[in-house]
């Protein structure tokens, strides 16, 4: 994974109420054609909503931030 990736990634797993390309674009200090793309290949990105601004509506980017892992089980053998 690049650093911008990795920027994107942290910024979005940081801010959980998701940004735009836009405001990804300006942090990353890359084009916002980039961050579209490095946002459609991330396993983890959605849109969690779509906001009107003028004529125009913007996604609104966020990532799943996975929960820990589940617990292994006591053995019944040791109670």
């Amino acid at each position: 994974m690049g650093p911008k990736q990795k920027l994107i990634r942290e910024t979005l797993r940081a801010n959980p109420e998701g940004m735009t390309v836009l405001q990804l674009a300006g942090l990353a200090a890359t084009g916002t054609s980039h961050v579209h793309r490095m946002l459609h290949k991330f396993p983890d990105a959605y849109i969690d909503r779509w906001i009107k601004s003028g004529n125009f509506v913007t996604a609104v980017w966020c990532v799943v931030i996975p929960p820990p892992h589940c617990p292994r089980p006591t053995s019944q053998r040791n109670k």
